[in-house]
């Protein structure tokens, strides 16, 4: 019989987009701590292949797990979920200020 691989996506933003083909996705969780119940934001960084160099920095994206492609990469960029805001929007620690 044959097993099924379970495929292990993640969702996270573009913080990276400065090498060719690769870029740095952070995703972020949120937990509990074990004894102060105080919930917890925790970061991680992946190195994530895109192939097209589509996504650009801001972009949400999601990235799949996949085979060793370099010493670092381990994921590819399935698809974009929501494209960065302008650059002249106004983006002030990670929310939009519209000025309408």
């Amino acid at each position: 019989m044959a097993e099924q691989k379970r495929i292990i996506q993640k969702k996270g933003i573009v913080v990276s987009d400065k090498m060719d083909k690769t870029r740095v996705v952070q995703v972020e969780v949120l937990t509990r701590h074990p004894v102060y119940l105080k919930t917890i934001r925790k970061r991680k960084k992946f190195y994530a292949h895109d192939e097209l160099n589509m996504s650009k920095l801001g972009d949400v994206v999601v990235i799949k797990q996949c085979r060793p492609l370099s010493k670092l990469k381990r994921w590819k960029v399935a698809e974009i979920v929501q494209k960065a805001v302008a650059r002249g929007e106004g983006v002030i620690n990670g929310t939009v200020e519209n000025d309408s």
